[in-house]
């Protein structure tokens, strides 16, 4: 097989090689069609054959390609020749022991020294050593004292090391490297980060971010997660300045030095080398404890930069409370003697649970009582819960390996709710899962570009792919469905034995399984009934069919597409084992979990006696749909508001998913909005106000879009009179949150209204903020609707605001109503920003992508994002790199609105010039599924919507 068959598909390698022979300066001059090996007259006819001819074909093809790269420059994002994935592991017989580090960082110039003593066990004689590395200045190596010879494998990120003469010996080895690096312009690794002072100034500090694949950057290592050691770090600091060095352990001392300050920690515990974290800063802390079961305080500190100390009150208070619940929970003390959180002003994600010293966005640790919002609260409180969780499940007992990445993410997405229950009841965060959490992931998983929970992984590319979707939101939602389906008792003492029977180890997922099993009756086969859901990616959905005085359940797997299934095959033949409850109008019924297995063709079930309705997964516990007769729907629509709020949000976006697959007439879904006239609570609302918005980019370029609208306005119009735009103390959070969805819905849609008092409200906020304050929770609404109503010298104004903020939350909604206007030459003005590097920086790089994707969601903007993207790939390569999973996840953020052939070719040409994805990979398919699914729904679902619409509206009119 040809070089380039062996790293792309036949299909892709077709479209790439079609692309460049089309090209008019190749063809032309040499047209490969009238090769005497072209076969067939069109060369791209020429290429869609087997893989033997296209062997056949490789030295003319390898020729025809350099002189097309020579005329055209077209070949430069070509792959380079494929290596070996098992390349990446390293070798399990040499396995570290424990890290002497030294680094010394220069806040200055942005480079860093290093000096790392390894204590590594070599289990057999070997003629070398492979440590990871990559992008670091090697100066020396040596072996127990003896130097060594060293070389680099930029490919695979290692560093081979070997004795100059004889073999290295097995036993404990003293490995010594002496390096340098650099830690300017990246944002993984050992980094240089910054913060603006009083006076305007840039004041630098370093920070560290190593998961998954990047403390190789920092210092050589054995990086991987089964390669856990101990660790003594020694970290130097200025002696000016107020500067502070920070590590996962206590400091225990500090030496002076000709250079600053080298500052001392204690020995960690074992740990996995993507939890180790290095900061040097100047940020100020506020203190408190932590209670233990036993009465024992541990420290616990929340640093930020010194201007924004009083917005870490509220993190300080969540921190202590989820870490008292948590510690409750597992059952398990804090296994570290302190606790750290800090807000760095560059950060690639969220947040990172080092160990001992979390790090977060500065929008997910810090808030401010006066300017941030609800949803600012609920954020910083569940991301502070999820890290915190990994303390135990993650940082105690690790993953042996990537594939296995949803034992610490999905087990924290999970139990991060039930941590903010615990702190705030009030917030009803187990109803709020179904919106957050479980919805987002259904509609990823029911494509044939989804995959598997447990999935193998063996590049760093691959690797920071699955740091999506799947392993988070799956992963929550089917713990969440065995917790309900074996117990809430049974499943917390199970995680708790699974963690002490693990901890400071490694572990697989069937070690969580067959602790599990030890806790519940034999005829309940852990391991066979979770497989279904972790090794084969997707869902079923459960048609319920009534004969006589049963309920005859069947399933099938639900996809958005039954003409696209994929090619992928499934050893369970996509049927699943499912744990099947409900609920009736006489409470619910059946307590005991009924199980659907995978191997029964149908589940009957007795019909309850006397009972009005049935609505099976009661709060949608499971990860499966259901599917009733459109008579039978009508009966739970005419019931709805009787049921609970996690029943009736189910029952929403239920109607909707299974209407998109074809199964279900639309007027099904669009009936049970109607109960939304008498609806105010937060959670039904987000799930119908995204259903229905989604609906928006079928009908806005049509002359039918009058009538979409009009049903809108009709249907939000009690809630926006309810609620309005007055806010009261009393108010609950929920109110708060259901306000802010209520109004920005109402906009959306055209409320004349609700635009007038966002614009009046954004004017008088715009000349005279002092005497305007505008409300912590509107604000957001304010800025992006009342500044799209506005003119271009109130945009530069926001700009200019903009610049002076330091708030990152107000930042983000700043920049967010800057997205939103109608001149297109402001928004292509805001990409430009976003490429502004340094000193002059507006917009920062952790914030770049989500700018894009405002302006993409803006229909002036959609096209000149999606143009941008494609005519400057090579410049977001080069900034973010393919590596960059955020980078990857932009192309199905900007397209998803697309809805015709034109676009999906447009992007399946983009995809053929640059054939290497990195971590976007999947992101990319997941992107195509989304946009052919656009298509079809048009054609088989927009007249009906339509006249559905105009009959309501009719009969509105009437009444």
């Amino acid at each position: 097989m040809n070089l380039i068959v062996r790293h792309l598909s036949l299909a892709s390698t077709n479209k790439y090689l079609c692309r460049l022979l089309r090209k008019s300066t190749c063809v032309k001059k040499k047209p490969l069609l009238n090769r005497p090996n072209s076969f067939h007259k069109n060369p791209c006819t020429a290429l869609i054959v087997s893989t033997s001819v296209l062997s056949v074909q490789k030295s003319t093809l390898i020729s025809e390609l350099k002189r097309c790269e020579n005329e055209t420059g077209e070949l430069t994002t070509m792959p380079p020749t494929p290596i070996d994935p098992e390349g990446y592991r390293l070798p399990s017989h040499i396995k570290p022991d424990s890290y002497n580090l030294s680094l010394s960082p220069n806040l200055k110039d942005g480079t860093f020294k290093g000096e790392v003593d390894i204590k590594v066990n070599v289990r057999e004689d070997s003629s070398e050593m492979r440590i990871h590395s990559k992008g670091l200045t090697i100066k020396s190596v040596s072996i127990d004292g003896k130097s060594a010879n060293f070389t680099e494998n930029t490919a695979y990120e290692v560093l081979i090391i070997k004795l100059r003469q004889g073999m290295i010996s097995k036993g404990l080895r003293d490995v010594r490297i002496v390096y340098e690096g650099d830690m300017k312009n990246r944002i993984v690794g050992l980094y240089a980060s910054s913060y603006p002072g009083k006076d305007g100034s840039k004041i630098p500090i370093a920070t560290s971010k190593f998961e998954p694949t990047y403390a190789r950057q920092a210092f050589p290592c054995f990086d991987e997660p089964n390669m856990k050691a101990k660790y003594t770090v020694n970290i130097l600091r200025p002696n000016v300045d107020n500067y502070i060095a920070l590590s996962n352990m206590p400091q225990k001392g500090e030496t002076p030095t000709e250079n600053g300050v080298m500052v001392h920690f204690a020995e960690s515990k074992y740990m996995s080398t993507y939890l180790s974290c290095f900061i040097v800063c100047d940020f100020i802390s506020n203190n408190g404890v932590i209670k233990s079961e036993g009465g024992e305080l541990i420290p616990l500190r929340v640093f930020s930069t010194p201007a924004q100390i009083n917005k870490t009150a509220f993190a300080l208070d969540v921190g202590s409370s989820v870490m008292e619940y948590f510690i409750k929970y597992f059952g398990i003390p804090y296994p570290l003697p302190k606790l750290d959180l800090i807000a760095i002003p560059d950060f690639i994600s969220g947040a990172m649970e080092h160990w001992g010293l979390v790090t977060f966005r500065e929008t997910a640790l810090l808030f401010d009582n006066k300017i941030s919002s609800a949803k600012n609260m609920q954020r910083v409180a569940s991301v502070i819960a999820h890290e915190l969780a990994h303390s135990w499940f993650g940082n105690l007992v690790t993953m042996n390996w990537w594939n296995d990445l949803w034992l610490n993410e999905g087990f924290a997405s999970y139990i991060q709710f039930k941590g903010v229950n615990f702190r705030f009841k009030d917030w009803q965060m187990m109803d709020q899962f179904l919106i957050d959490t479980l919805h987002s992931v259904m509609s990823t998983d029911a494509t044939p570009a989804s995959h598997p929970i447990v999935k193998t992984v063996e590049t760093p590319d691959q690797i920071t792919e699955i740091f999506d979707a799947i392993t988070y939101n799956k992963g929550a939602s089917v713990l969440r469905m065995l917790d309900h389906a074996i117990s809430e008792k049974v499943f917390q003492k199970g995680v708790t034995n699974y963690l002490l029977a693990h901890k400071w180890g490694n572990a697989v997922t069937q070690d969580l399984w067959d602790e599990l099993q030890k806790l519940v009756p034999e005829t309940t086969n852990i391991t066979d009934i979770m497989s279904t859901w972790t090794v084969q990616m997707g869902y079923p959905i459960v048609t319920v069919n009534e004969n006589n005085d049963t309920y005859v359940l069947t399933q099938k797997r639900f996809l958005k597409d039954y003409s696209k299934p994929g090619n992928v095959s499934s050893i369970y033949g996509y049927k699943w084992s499912i744990p099947i409850t409900y609920i009736t109008d006489k409470g619910i019924s059946q307590t005991n979990t009924i199980w659907f297995k995978h191997d029964q063709s149908n589940l009957k079930i007795k019909k309850p006696e006397g009972i009005r309705w049935i609505k099976f997964n009661h709060n949608q516990v499971g990860y499966y749909r259901v599917n009733y007769s459109p008579a039978y729907w009508n009966v739970l629509a005419k019931n709805i508001k009787d049921m609970t709020i996690s029943d009736k949000t189910h029952l929403i976006e239920e109607s909707f998913s299974i209407a998109e697959s074809g199964d279900l007439s639309y007027s099904i879904p669009l009936e049970l909005t109607k109960y939304l006239e008498n609806e105010t609570n937060y959670i039904p609302w987000s799930v119908a106000s995204s259903k229905l918005g989604g609906l928006k980019k079928y009908l806005v370029d049509t002359l039918d879009f009058p009538h979409y609208s009009r049903y809108m306005l009709n249907l939000v119009e009690p809630a926006y009179v309810a609620l309005g735009w007055n806010e009261k103390p009393e108010d609950s959070h929920l109110t708060r949150r259901a306000r802010v969805i209520i109004l920005n819905f109402a906009c959306e849609n055209g409320h004349a209204e609700c635009l007038k008092v966002a614009k009046t409200k954004f004017l008088s906020w715009l000349n005279d903020p002092a005497n305007n304050p505008l409300s912590q929770n509107l604000r957001g609404i304010i800025y992006y609707h009342g500044l799209k109503n506005a003119g271009q010298e109130e945009w530069f104004k926001l700009l200019e605001l903009l610049k002076k903020e330091i708030d990152a939350n107000e930042k983000l909604n700043m920049l967010h109503a800057l997205a939103g206007v109608k001149e297109a030459w402001l928004l292509h003005h805001l990409i430009q920003l976003g490429t502004i590097e340094g000193q002059n920086q507006v917009i920062r790089g952790q914030d770049y992508f989500t700018v894009l994707q405002s302006i993409a969601e803006n229909p002036i903007g959609t096209a000149l994002v999606w143009n941008y993207v494609r005519e400057n790939w090579p410049y977001l390569v080069k900034r973010f790199t393919l590596n960059d999973r955020f980078l990857g996840r932009l192309i199905p953020e900007i397209t998803k609105t697309f809805t015709t052939k034109i676009k999906l070719d447009e992007m399946e040409s983009f995809f053929a010039i640059y054939p290497n994805a990195g971590a976007g990979t999947a992101a990319r398919e997941q992107a195509l599924a989304t946009v052919n699914n656009n298509i079809k729904w048009i054609s088989k679902n927009r007249d009906d919507v339509v006249k559905w619409m105009r009959q309501q509206n009719s009969a509105s009119h009437e009444s």
